[in-house]
């Protein structure tokens, strides 16, 4: 199976620019897994612009 890399850019919502993994969805994921952490595109996009993609930053959002 081939990225869709260019199409997966398109739709990715992540403001960190200098971020390699951007449209390789899958690196991403696993990336920010393996820190504890989930990828900008799970969270709103003022809470996105924090960097904060912590766990409890997440519940915080969404009011989990």
């Amino acid at each position: 199976m081939d990225c869709k890399r260019e199409e997966n850019k398109k739709n990715c919502t992540c403001t960190y620019t200098a971020c390699d993994k951007t449209g390789v969805c899958c690196d991403c994921i696993s990336y920010h897994l393996s820190q504890r952490q989930l990828p900008g595109c799970c969270f709103p996009s003022d809470v996105e612009k924090t960097y904060d993609r912590s766990f409890k930053a997440f519940a915080r959002a969404w009011n989990l």
